[in-house]
């Protein structure tokens, strides 16, 4: 008689950001969670502006800089 075959199930491990994902969505309820969204959501829009501000600087330095004739 033969012996049975064993079968072998693989099962993928979670990655780490799909199961912070699944803490944040089992302790951070909707309106927290849209919360905490919106908030990063701000600090990216005023690193832009902090981007844009010193751009802005930059050329208005530059500019300044020039001598009247060089305009």
């Amino acid at each position: 008689m033969q012996a049975p075959s064993q079968q072998v199930r693989v099962h993928a491990l979670p990655s780490v950001t799909g199961a912070l994902r699944a803490v944040e969505a089992l302790l951070l309820r909707g309106g927290q969670r849209t919360a905490r969204r919106n908030a990063w959501s701000s600090v990216l829009e005023d690193r832009r502006r902090a981007l844009a501000r010193a751009e802005a600087q930059h050329v208005l330095e530059a500019a300044a800089s020039r001598a009247p004739s060089d305009t």
